[in-house]
């Protein structure tokens, strides 16, 4: 199988990785390797400042696209630090519950904010 290196310093121009918007063109890469049935290594070297919006829009929205196990054979994660690698297990998990059952969680959402129909 193929195997397709990105780096996310030379895609977003810096090491700040706190854009949605900079996420959706790293799910558009991963999307369109995935769907080539090839494998990707994302590079996060050089990297100094990742948010979970960020990592919501690149990775977490592969799990409403395709399987968990496509993703964890075809996707591997270099050059990340500690801290960042906790904040894309929780950005994972979350993917997996919504994309499980969006409306449920759609609902918990509202129920927890106080905007659930009367």
């Amino acid at each position: 199988m193929e195997e397709i290196k990105v780096n996310i310093f030379n895609l977003v121009g810096n090491g700040d990785c706190t854009l949605p918007e900079d996420g959706d063109k790293i799910f558009d890469i991963l999307k369109k390797t995935l769907n080539d049935d090839k494998k990707v290594i994302i590079s996060f070297k050089n990297i100094n400042s990742i948010t979970s919006a960020f990592l919501n829009s690149a990775v977490g929205k592969l799990y409403g696209e395709f399987e968990e196990s496509k993703i964890k054979e075809s996707l591997k994660i270099e050059d990340m630090l500690i801290e960042d690698k906790i904040i894309l297990k929780r950005v994972i998990s979350g993917a997996k519950l919504y994309f499980e059952d969006p409306e449920r969680m759609i609902n918990s959402i509202k129920k927890i904010l106080g905007e659930e129909d009367e």
